[in-house]
């Protein structure tokens, strides 16, 4: 068991990390733009309209709740739609449009940091030590070595600063899902999320008057759909199944792992150069999870010895 939860887990951060390599090949870059470089927000939509309906048709297969009922369990398939599948997707979409795929996978590594944060700001009762502080700190000092923004030209900069906008999004409706919590299985509210989310998308696309003229080529249209098909069903598919397993202390780690991959699959498929501001912005925001974190760790190491 414990072999086949670290096999699932590797593979988990190999299919989440090489997902931004996917979304780089589908947009390409100013020098090179792929088929949805002039629609990224569209590119975003069309995933989880594919893997909005795959997941919804395993919900209803797996749950005897196949839909939301309630107003509170609306509330937060809403959020859900709106934070974690819209805001973060529509953000890192764009945003990946001008810097790499480690780069971008790095900044959401921030994601549980963020999370942590913003659930000591919701829940007063919870607060953060000056250990933590550091640790926070030192997650936005990794992002701000990552951007290299320059005060004479912000705009240069804007790309990283939109994942990590992203990033946001993604932790505050984490913790927004948990503050409203139902007995709304979680495959159904990840399920109706991606639904929503894909509507949302299409809308801001047509306000954004994106469009691409004909179908995409032999590797964007395999980019999306592994992007839907694999980063997104399976790799949530495997998410539930080790969440169980493993607990969030645990599975938050794969936000670790999934940058390196992220690196490798850009590497070897898009020729991107894995540079030293990367690395040492990984590891000071790496850092700072693990300040944040310590004592979570330390007790799940104590338990499992």
């Amino acid at each position: 068991m414990r072999y086949r939860n670290l096999l699932l887990f590797c593979a988990l951060a190999a299919v989440w990390g090489s997902a931004f390599m996917a979304i780089k090949a589908g947009l390409g870059s100013a020098a090179a733009p792929a088929y949805f470089y002039d629609a990224p927000v569209l590119f975003a939509a069309v995933r989880y309209d594919v893997a909005g309906a795959i997941m919804l048709g395993y919900a209803a297969w797996v749950t005897d709740r196949w839909r939301p009922r309630t107003r509170p369990e609306w509330l937060v398939v809403g959020i859900g739609a709106v934070f974690l599948i819209a805001g973060y997707h529509a953000l890192l979409f764009v945003g990946e449009l001008g810097t790499t795929s480690a780069a971008a996978a790095v900044i959401v590594s921030l994601s549980p940091v963020l999370t942590t944060a913003f659930a000591r700001a919701f829940l007063p009762e919870e607060r953060l030590t000056v250990v933590g502080l550091v640790g926070m700190a030192l997650g936005l000092v990794g992002v701000v070595i990552l951007s290299r923004p320059d005060p004479s030209n912000l705009v240069g900069s804007r790309f990283e600063a939109l994942v990590f906008g992203a990033a946001l999004c993604f932790a505050l409706g984490s913790v927004l899902t948990r503050r409203f919590e139902t007995d709304l299985p979680i495959e159904t509210m990840e399920a109706w999320s991606m639904v929503g989310g894909a509507l949302l998308m299409h809308g801001i696309s047509l306000g954004l008057q994106e469009s691409v003229e004909g179908l995409p080529p032999l590797r964007e249209t395999v980019a999306l759909v592994y992007l839907a098909i694999v980063a997104s069903a399976a790799g949530f598919l495997i998410y539930f199944d080790l969440l169980d397993r493993l607990g969030p202390i645990e599975i938050n780690l794969v936000s670790y792992v999934a940058p390196i991959f992220a690196a490798l699959t850009g590497f070897l498929f898009l020729g991107e150069v894995i540079d030293a501001p990367t690395v040492v912005g990984f590891l000071v925001i790496l850092a700072g999870f693990l300040l944040i974190k310590r004592r979570a760790i330390r007790e799940e190491l104590a338990r499992r010895r």
